[in-house]
């Protein structure tokens, strides 16, 4: 019995040495989520290898899993990365990109993520999202944010909104497609108040066939819509 564990300890002693200085053979990258990559597979590898040099050559015993991770979240374009290495020493990262709400537009271009957060554009796709023009700070998104996932959120909105324009005093205007007038929001309190007070205005007008006739549509005041003819 005595002898049969011995056996047994030093199997299993062998057999995990042996797997901790297996070489890691090249990463495997997969994408999660979003379809459309902003990021491409030789990105994320070339991350890696600046992290941990030529992972190809490098001792499974070696690798500091969280240091991996951690340095491709350093990466804008990613949310959130899992490395692990497969029994058979392949190294493995799954990567959840950043997913774009609305595409900054001004001295700077730049989107502007899911979370609120600076997202910057890639050179292997462009996403069709609403434009943010005017007065916009990189530091200070929170508002225009909060009507980008509106829109994103919103089927009337996705389909007609193509523009969002913060002017110096950090009023919000929306530009609808098909359509000659300015919509004024003013700030984002209300803002589902406003929103159908826009669609109702909107629903009653394409009836009418007058939605031509306004310069600007003004849904800044609570329970008001204050219209500019031409």
């Amino acid at each position: 019995m005595i002898v049969l564990l011995g056996i047994t300890v030093f199997l299993f002693a062998f057999a995990s040495t042996r797997n901790a200085s297996r070489l890691i053979t090249k990463p495997n990258v997969a994408f999660v989520g979003e379809n459309n990559l902003f990021i491409t597979n030789q990105t994320v590898s070339k991350l890696l290898i600046q992290n941990y040099g030529d992972v190809k050559n490098v001792a499974k015993e070696t690798l500091v899993l969280s240091e991996l991770e951690n340095a491709l979240k350093s990466n804008p374009m990613i949310k959130a990365a899992q490395v692990y290495v497969a029994v058979n020493g392949a190294l493995n990262a799954e990567i959840e990109q950043k997913s774009p709400l609305a595409r900054v537009n001004t001295n700077a271009s730049y989107y502007i993520d899911n979370d609120g957060l600076f997202m910057p554009l890639s050179n292997n796709y462009s996403a069709r999202v609403p434009l943010v023009t005017g007065y916009v700070e990189k530091n200070n998104l929170k508002q225009v944010h909060k009507l980008a996932l509106k829109i994103k959120n919103d089927d009337f909105l996705r389909k007609h909104v193509f523009e969002i324009y913060q002017d110096a005093n950090r009023k919000l205007y929306l530009k609808l497609r098909k359509c000659d007038f300015l919509v004024q929001l003013g700030n984002v309190r209300f803002l589902d108040k406003k929103i159908n007070n826009l669609k109702a205005f909107y629903k009653k007008n394409l009836k009418d066939k007058t939605l031509n006739n306004y310069s600007k549509v003004n849904l800044q005041f609570e329970n008001q819509v204050i219209c500019t003819k031409i």
